[in-house]
């Protein structure tokens, strides 16, 4: 696969606001991630493309063999189809002003493409001007076209009342869905965790292993949120004889949708350690990946094979994306959030993208809202959130359930249901009263179970809105929106052009100068988890261990530490404000006072 041009890419972003993100940026050199959790709007999608762009659409219904995994691939085959015929009309367009191959060179950061290309725009020489056009039509290159796997969603199916084998589990099917498209160069991402039954299936496919020159079809991607796990994972994978062409360290709680804070794994230290231990992590991977290669006689590359790694969740300035590249020595960079006010690059529709740019402080929060049991980003005036309070008012609170995708708890039934589904609330509240619980913690549960709401369906309803989709009897659209608290600091609608030249410097589009820096929010909002979690435990609804909460105090006082100094490295400008900002958080984190475990 060639190198992207861009030093940024465009990350998941719910089920459906990235869904067809690549038919948007790819031709442009941008690469980006389609979320596979949700068949349904996948297959709404290949429908209203192939309509849009007159190729022959024949249904795949939900109750025909392997429907999720061939859903998934005639989409994916969809995709890759029209991002090529983009191309090749893109590469064949003339450089007039205005047109679509000379936006492509606009977009671009400074680089010696770029140049290039400034260098073409003077020529007037007909038949130099003709050759270096000709150069420059070489040299461009499509983003990459990749997918999404949370491991976590790898829900068992049934039929007749019978659980299906595992490889018709959501995440096994999504994952074979991907392997068998024509995608050629592009990343499945996993996110969430290990899952080691959907890592063990991947070496059931040709297209992830390297042929006799080294090069796979198709790559695999870790999502990380610190070191250890990057290592684990690898290695799980390396023996398989699976590599690993990118970590992708995401912050835990500085992101948009779920936020995984647990061990308070702050973006600064985490990348010290992968740049520090680069080379000994390749190292060992490589080791035992060709060792694995050999054992299954597969080709052995002869050189050791490289990974990237790239780093998003919160980057929300030129300088802050600059320093990542250039201190840590990251690949890339992953910008989300900032795009779902691009309509142009993302799927929201035009209710909630007023909604969003208009959206008060507290109207972007860390809700409970996710059935995963993870806490998960949310816009309060969502119409999924509109359509969870309205539910409870009538005392019918709970979701249908239409799609199923998280249904993973047993705790009332053998199969596994929702725990954001009518069912399982009607069932849990009238089990309270049974659990022991004082009136006070009894409170406390019952909002957290009122709290859940049907992401795995809303999540998709803007892409719904937007393509004028039925929704196939899985009931109206009601938009949920991920957004992450970076959100706040872009409150209009942009352009591509805008928001591009924002992250590359030649514009600033920051709506407020006092915008703290992308470490001290992540801090803070690690800060703020930890007194949540203090007050879970104090209610008595948390049973985590002493050492939970002094890990976590000292990782944020060790943070602090770390930053101070970090300042060494960072403009005289920018110094100032981020040591007072520490300051102020340090004197905050010492007065927390830990909880007594008995």
């Amino acid at each position: 696969m060639c190198a992207s041009p861009h030093s940024f890419h465009i990350p998941v972003m719910g089920t459906g606001f990235t869904l067809d993100t690549p038919l948007r940026v790819a031709r442009y050199g941008i690469s980006s991630v389609i979320s596979l959790v949700d068949d349904v709007i996948v297959e709404q999608a290949r429908k209203y493309h192939c309509l849009k762009n007159g190729e022959p659409y024949e249904a795949i219904t939900a109750s025909q063999p392997d429907a999720r995994a061939r859903r998934i691939t005639a989409y994916l085959n969809l995709v890759d189809k029209l991002v090529r015929q983009q191309v090749r009309d893109l590469k064949a367009a003339a450089f007039d002003k205005g047109s679509d191959i000379c936006r492509y060179f606009e977009l671009l950061p400074a680089s010696p493409l770029k140049r290039d290309y400034e260098h073409m725009l003077g020529v007037t020489e007909p038949q130099e001007r003709k050759r270096l056009q000709d150069a420059l039509r070489q040299e461009m290159t499509a983003g990459s076209i990749d997918v999404n796997i949370m491991t976590k969603l790898d829900v068992d199916q049934y039929r007749n009342g019978t659980k299906l084998p595992p490889e018709f589990a959501d995440g096994m099917a999504a994952l074979r869905g991907f392997a068998q498209s024509t995608l050629v160069g592009s990343a499945m991402v996993f996110s969430a965790g290990i899952n080691q039954r959907l890592y063990t299936y991947a070496a059931q496919f040709d297209d992830f292993f390297p042929d006799a020159q080294g090069e796979s079809k198709k790559r695999i991607v870790l999502k990380v949120s610190d070191y250890r796990s990057a290592l684990v994972q690898g290695k799980f994978l390396a023996k398989r004889g699976l590599w690993v062409s990118e970590f992708r360290i995401e912050s835990g709680l500085n992101c948009g949708g779920h936020a995984f804070a647990a061990e308070c794994n702050l973006v600064g230290p985490v990348l010290e350690q992968f740049k520090r231990n680069r080379a000994e992590l390749s190292e060992s991977l490589f080791n035992i990946y060709r060792k694995a290669l050999a054992s299954l006689g597969r080709p052995v590359p002869s050189q050791a094979a490289k990974f990237r790694v790239t780093v998003q969740g919160g980057i929300g300035t030129a300088e802050e994306d600059s320093f990542l590249l250039h201190y840590y020595q990251v690949d890339g960079t992953g910008w989300g959030t900032p795009f779902m006010v691009v309509p142009e690059v993302t799927n929201v529709d035009p209710v909630h993208l007023e909604r969003l740019t208009s959206a008060k402080w507290d109207d972007i929060f860390l809700s409970q809202a996710s059935p995963l049991g993870v806490p998960f980003w949310n816009l309060r005036t969502s119409a999924s959130e509109e359509k969870r309070r309205e539910r409870i008012a009538a005392g019918k609170p709970g979701s249908p359930c239409p799609k199923k995708f998280c249904a993973l708890n047993n705790e009332f039934s053998e199969k596994p249901i929702c725990v954001s589904s009518r069912e399982y609330i009607t069932q849990k509240l009238a089990h309270l009263p049974q659990e022991g619980l004082t009136e006070e913690q009894m409170a406390f549960v019952r909002e957290e179970v009122l709290a859940k709401s049907c992401i795995c369906h809303d999540l998709g309803g803007a892409i719904t809105l937007m393509q004028n989709a039925s929704g196939n009897g899985t009931g109206k659209a009601l938009p949920a929106l991920c957004c992450g608290p970076n959100i706040r600091y872009f409150n209009r609608i942009f352009s591509l052009e805008e928001m591009i030249s924002h992250i590359y410097g030649r514009l600033s589009v920051i709506a407020n100068s006092e915008r703290p820096h992308m470490f001290v929010e992540e801090m803070r909002l690690n800060l703020d988890y930890l007194k949540e979690e203090i007050k879970r435990f104090t209610h008595r609804i948390s049973n985590r261990p002493s050492s939970f909460f002094e890990n976590f105090k000292q990782g944020l006082q060790e943070g602090i530490l770390y930053y101070q100094d970090l300042t060494k490295q960072f403009l005289e400008g920018q110094r100032e404000k981020f040591m007072e900002d520490l300051k102020r958080l340090a004197q905050e984190i010492d007065c927390i006072g830990l909880p007594k475990v008995c």
